[in-house]
């Protein structure tokens, strides 16, 4: 049985600017995703930055604020800047080394091309050698012909990152100096205009969520701190006993500190990483931190890591699967790594929405 359902002019109208408001917000948010990721990359360094600023405010008595913040943005940019500066020429100095000494390698481990040859026959291949020859050089011609193409794309990536550093670096430290004075100004304004009673509320829900991130990045930076200890311990060791550069304890070390701090994946990608880097210096050194890091792994993530962190989100290993997934898909690395904090917050977000409904309905 048909029925006629009757819609006023305003109600059909209102409709369709809601509708249209969704889909400008989803354009505007497409369109300026670098620029918020830039921005909310320099929230979450302010988020981490404040607990130190306050303590070392604390220190001065609480008479220094200001210089607290800029003291707490030095210490932590400070150190970002050195894991980059230490690892970024550890790891050029050890590739070439690896190709200086690729000829060597490859005449005592795969016998030369004879023993190229020999396993290609083997398989049924008669000219091996002929094969890979002609693969390089197919592979040089394309690389020369597309380099024009790569080296102007390649300079645009650089300077577009060199600009979202820079920007990332000085909305940082606003946000550090001046992200109080904000907070507090917003808060007071909206109490302008709704009752108190309701902009309370929300504003307990916000400092709650800050304080899942602020907990979630204090803990984590302090496992990975440790996890970087016993890298370095254990390469400094296995230097002693393998005849391999002790220099390289100390930023294999930062490798696995920079990389624990990426959920889930990044202790296997340092693992692979610093094992690759060792054996280029030593086979033998390279398996033995190889098995110790797999062992300590599990020590760590079932008995110091717990202890450390005191399961502070009390996430489910599959939400916590889930977001970093998501996030590493919609925004890259950086999306890895803050996915957990914001799958807490939005925790706080379920689970005191029903009192926040109460409290709006009261007034």
């Amino acid at each position: 049985m048909a029925r006629t359902i009757d819609v006023d002019t305003s109600t059909f109208v209102r409709f369709w600017l809601v509708i249209l408001g969704f889909v400008l917000a989803a354009l505007f948010i497409w369109k300026a995703l670098p620029a918020l990721i830039i921005i909310g990359i320099a929230i979450f360094l302010t988020i981490a930055i404040q607990p130190l600023a306050e303590r070392i405010n604390r220190l001065m008595r609480g008479k220094r604020p200001v210089l607290s913040a800029m003291l707490g943005y030095v210490i932590v940019i400070g150190v970002l800047g050195l894991i980059v500066a230490v690892v970024g020429p550890m790891v050029v100095e050890q590739t070439v080394q690896f190709v200086q000494q690729l000829p060597t390698t490859f005449e005592t481990t795969l016998g030369g091309w004879d023993g190229i040859n020999h396993f290609g026959q083997s398989l049924g291949i008669d000219n091996l050698q002929g094969e890979i020859a002609t693969a390089l050089q197919t592979f040089s011609s394309n690389f020369v012909a597309n380099l024009s193409g790569l080296l102007v794309s390649g300079v645009g990536a650089v300077a577009q990152l060199m600009t979202g550093v820079i920007l990332v670096l000085v909305l940082t430290l606003l946000f550090t100096l001046e992200g109080p004075a904000i907070v507090k100004g917003f808060w007071k304004m909206l109490g302008g205009k709704r009752r108190g009673a309701t902009v309370r509320a929300y504003q307990e829900v916000v400092e709650r969520m800050v304080g899942v991130v602020r907990t979630y990045i204090g803990r984590q930076v302090m496992v990975a701190v440790l996890d970087g200890l016993v890298v370095t311990v254990a390469v400094l060791l296995l230097s002693l006993f393998c005849g391999f550069s002790g220099g390289l304890a100390f930023p294999l070390g930062l490798i696995a500190m920079t990389f624990y701090l990426i959920p889930m994946f990044g202790p296997i990608i340092s693992c692979i990483l610093n094992s690759l880097l060792l054996l280029l210096n030593s086979p033998v050194a390279a398996v033995i931190f190889l098995i110790f890091y797999i062992v300590y792994a599990q020590i760590e993530n079932n008995l110091i890591a717990p202890k450390l962190q005191g399961n502070a989100l009390n996430l489910p290993a599959a939400v916590i699967l889930i977001a970093i997934t998501i996030g590493m898909y919609m925004f890259g690395l950086v999306g890895a790594i803050v996915a957990i904090p914001i799958a807490g917050c939005i925790k706080v977000a379920i689970e005191e929405w029903p009192d926040l409904r109460e409290v709006t309905r009261g007034e």
